[in-house]
């Protein structure tokens, strides 16, 4: 039997469910995590080897104290050609917290080899959020195959979760949440959670509805526990809470976690009535995902992931080069006007480079700043005029202290005050360019409705070395310095 066959027919290990003993993770040792919670290169190997000779009984041994996400990461770790075999020998401990822990793309070239009813098993074993991030990625066709073989209820609310924009609360939400009336009290509260038929597992609120389903309050677990049992639920319950609207940008929704210190909140349908929760757990990983966004589009990586395939990292990186390969050619047309002066005093040509180079970084740092603000929401129409004037005088305090620095040194070793006076002047100029650069590309895009961190470095860069070499060449000829 080949490993793919091995793959697709494993078993898949039953979900189990124990509210009174819940499974403890054993501790591994120090000989398989080092002191940063990593998976040592020494046991990784031990593991591939023992697979690699046959011993699945070893490998099984030595993965199995592992949390599903070191499991997740042992397979990461894994080459591309060793994955599969790794992953039909561990058999039982890759169950479906470990495919929910794993890089979206070595989860994905899994999947691709597994049949349809073992992917539909291993949803059906996951929260809502988790089963649509497993199957959204799919071909259309094998999402189609995966949905039929799933149980009804399960496959209604992936297709439901399914129709909602990519990024959105719909896709990120959970449907597995506890709502009762308003007129209940405590007591029935207590006796309908300890039924525990069909409940949702893990939850840390419970959240009250009217007759028409829409949210009116919040119950707090504690609350519930330390109240009455004939007291009403909505006697107890918090009236203020924080809704979510199903088609809100995951990372909207992480702000409003962040800014209200939430452990989780209702997501709303455009009618207004719930249809799902949010919890922290799901947010911790969104915030996460576009922090790294964000620092990535800044440099043009993609995705910049690792297990990435290569043509999909060429794609994504090529295109800005490419792009930043244009802008170069602008700074090259401006060069090229000042070629006399630059012949007639060649110090120009190793000079120009300091001026566009500080230049370019003072307008990046600018960049970084204002790109993160957008983010957070630090930076709105409320303030972006003040944000911009403070620049300013950040970029005028910089250009200063650098001009003065570079002002002095060129005159002294170069024996030259009127080109040190020249460059200083240059410098300044070109870092207060950068300073308004780096703010007013991004918001500019913004206003585009355009995300700032896209391409905004390209033209920020393009700005600070064209306008680094025209004002450095410019006033040097201007002067009479190149005769």
């Amino acid at each position: 039997m080949s490993e793919r066959e091995n793959i697709a027919d494993a078993p898949l290990a039953p979900e189990v469910k124990d509210v009174t003993s819940p499974p403890q993770q054993a501790e591994p040792d120090d000989r398989v995590m080092d002191e940063e919670d990593r998976l040592r290169p020494e046991f990784v190997r031990d593991v591939l080897d023992a697979v690699a000779t046959g011993d699945v009984q070893t490998a099984r041994e030595l993965v199995e104290p592992l949390h599903p996400a070191d499991v997740a990461d042992l397979i990461e770790l894994a080459r591309a050609d060793e994955r599969e075999g790794l992953v039909a020998a561990l058999g039982l401990i890759v169950d479906a917290d470990v495919i929910a822990e794993m890089n979206e793309h070595v989860r994905e070239a899994l999947i691709d080899e597994m049949e349809p009813q073992r992917v539909a098993d291993i949803a059906g074993q996951l929260e809502t959020d988790d089963a649509v991030a497993l199957i959204e990625d799919l071909e259309e066709d094998e999402q189609r195959a995966v949905l039929r073989a799933m149980e009804p209820d399960d496959r209604a609310a992936i297709e439901e979760a399914l129709t909602y924009p990519e990024e959105s609360a719909g896709r990120l939400m959970q449907r597995d949440l506890i709502a009762v009336p308003e007129h209940w009290t405590v007591g029935q509260v207590i006796d309908y959670l300890r039924s525990g038929e069909g409940l949702a597992d893990d939850f840390w609120e419970v959240f009250v509805v009217s007759a028409s389903h829409h949210p009116v309050g919040t119950c707090k677990l504690s609350n519930i526990l330390r109240s009455a049992r004939h007291r009403r639920v909505c006697d107890i319950m918090l009236r203020e809470q924080t809704l979510i609207p199903v088609d809100m940008d995951q990372e909207d929704v992480a702000l409003r976690f962040q800014k209200y210190a939430l452990v989780s909140a209702a997501v709303v349908d455009d009618s207004g009535r719930l249809v799902g929760m949010i919890t922290v757990d799901d947010v911790v990983h969104i915030i996460q995902e576009e922090a790294s966004e964000d620092v990535l589009l800044l440099s043009g990586a993609g995705e910049g992931d690792i297990n990435e395939p290569v043509r999909e990292s060429y794609k994504a990186r090529v295109r800005w080069l490419i792009a930043n390969l244009l802008t170069a050619l602008l700074a090259s047309t401006v060069i090229r006007i000042f070629e006399d002066s630059i012949e007639r005093l060649a110090i120009l040509a190793a000079l120009m480079p300091i001026v566009a180079g500080v230049g370019g970084n003072a307008g990046t740092q600018t960049l970084a700043v204002t790109v993160r603000a957008l983010a957070t929401n630090q930076l709105t129409r409320s303030n972006r005029w003040r944000q911009v004037w403070r620049e300013i005088r950040v970029a005028m305090l910089n250009g200063l202290t650098v001009a003065t620095l570079i002002g002095i040194a060129v005159s002294l070793i170069l024996q030259s005050p009127q080109l040190g006076a020249v460059i200083a002047a240059a410098m300044l100029f070109n870092i207060l360019i950068a300073g308004f650069a780096g703010v007013l590309v991004p918001l500019t895009m913004e206003r585009l409705r355009a995300d700032p961190a896209v391409a905004s470095s390209i033209f920020v860069t393009m700005v600070t070395d064209s306008m680094g070499f025209l004002i450095f060449l410019g006033l040097a000829t201007a002067v009479g310095l190149t005769g």
